[in-house]
């Protein structure tokens, strides 16, 4: 396999948004809805679950989901059961989705106050799977994993998404005691946290070694961390957890002092909402509203052609319909309108150079592209570079022909894995 190392000599310079300390304590609050929809993995099969229409849940209640297995979900209203369907995301993948009639007034659910109070890394596995900010505590907590550095991101990962600022500058305090849980909670023997500079200040009260990242795309990507503050890079095909490093939101340290401090599981999700005008705006929603409610609370209308993204313009991915709940990992929400979208073409490419300059990673993307146009997808990992892709989407960005690039990439390393998968039982 190539290994290309990381240059970005052409990477354009775009620059994340700051948030004025001043205005970052400005939040709308997102009402209740009737009904939310809460999204399970697409490991999990509808017909396994032991969960049924009809079954009454409390807010925070912890929802067994299998007869054989660990699975939960937590539920984040009071209410109902209304109905158990699937859903279709990104690359086809299948959800198996909860919906739930609400309530209208919160009957907090006692477990995790009786049983889970202790932080440690049990309970961390019990109750923590769907924290706001969606924390990976099954490998930030693992013994095999060998996690022994956690980096707190104080800064969001796309443009225009101020949803892990946003809580770094209002949350200080919380933040701080979150930091002590997280230690208890995981093995890792360092912790540190990356912020813009302008926050650096602020976040050094919360104890920890702080880094002031350059707010500049793609710099808060994990691989582009890495290899700036540590000087290591992430070798194709591996992770960062591999190499002994793991990421977690400012969002989801703070959800864990609310947790511990409340005895009850957060259930609550801030987002950045960018409008048409390209104007983001930070809200607090229950986890499982329809992005429908949420646009409506906030007065943006949409119409035929217009186009939903969760996430930011150059990682985010679109979706089908405003019944699409938020998530725990929905740091934003993004409503395109239609006489602004740029859209991709099958044009064939016309060996410019652009994408290969702007590639951080060093990436041939030129060659790369046609092979993923062509499903070769193990030859473009053997021969081009796949693997190294840190899916920044600046190949897209740049892409003159406009070739939906990006979407190759991660169709490619969809399909690859699933390739691989299909083989281990055979190896």
């Amino acid at each position: 396999m190539i290994k290309r190392p990381f240059f970005g000599l052409g990477t354009p310079r775009l620059k994340y948004p700051v948030i004025d300390i001043d205005i970052a304590d400005t939040i709308r609050e997102i009402p209740l809805p009737q009904k939310v929809t809460l999204l399970l993995s697409p490991d999990i099969r509808i017909e396994d679950l032991i969960l049924k229409a009809g079954d009454s849940v409390k807010t925070g209640q912890k929802l067994k989901l299998l007869d054989d297995g660990n699975a939960y979900l937590i539920s984040t209203v009071t209410g109902t059961i209304a109905e158990i369907s699937e859903y279709t995301g990104y690359l086809g993948r299948i959800y198996p989705a909860v919906s739930i009639d609400a309530a209208g007034e919160d009957q907090w659910d006692d477990e995790f106050n009786e049983t889970g109070k202790t932080p440690n890394p049990e309970n961390a596995l019990a109750f923590f799977n769907y924290l706001p900010g969606n924390p990976d505590f099954t490998t930030l907590s693992s013994v095999q994993s060998a996690i022994n550095t956690i980096i707190i991101n104080g800064l969001d990962s796309d443009l225009l998404v101020t949803t892990n600022q946003f809580v770094v500058k209002t949350e200080t305090g919380r933040l701080t005691e979150g930091i002590e849980y997280l230690k208890k909670i995981t093995r890792a023997s360092r912790i540190f946290i990356i912020v813009p500079p302008d926050s650096a200040a602020l976040a050094e009260k919360t104890g920890v070694p702080v880094y002031a990242v350059n707010p500049v795309y793609p710099n808060t990507l994990p691989q582009i961390i890495m290899k700036n503050i540590s000087g290591t890079e992430v070798l194709p095909g591996n992770s960062c957890e591999d190499m002994g490093v793991g990421f977690i939101n400012a969002e989801a340290v703070v959800s864990l002092t609310m947790a511990f401090s409340e005895g009850k599981i957060p259930v609550d999700k801030i987002l950045t909402v960018i409008n048409k005008d390209y104007v983001p705006e930070t809200v607090r929603a229950r986890i499982g509203t329809p992005v429908k409610d949420v646009f409506k609370a906030l007065d943006i209308d949409t119409a035929h052609g217009d186009q939903i993204i969760f996430g930011g313009p150059m990682t985010g991915t679109a979706v089908y319909s405003e019944d699409m709940p938020v998530s725990p990992n929905t740091d934003a929400v993004m409503i395109q309108d239609s006489a602004r979208i740029t859209l991709g073409s099958d044009n064939q490419c016309i060996n410019c150079g652009e994408c290969v300059r702007a590639c951080p990673a060093g990436v041939p993307v030129n060659m790369l592209v046609r092979l993923l146009e062509n499903g070769l997808y193990e030859e473009a990992a053997e021969q081009y570079d796949l693997l190294s892709c840190i899916e920044c989407g600046l190949c897209s960005y740049v892409c003159i022909a406009r070739i939906p690039v990006f979407h190759y990439i991660m169709l490619g390393k969809y399909e690859f894995g699933r390739v691989k998968s299909a083989e281990e039982p055979n190896a």
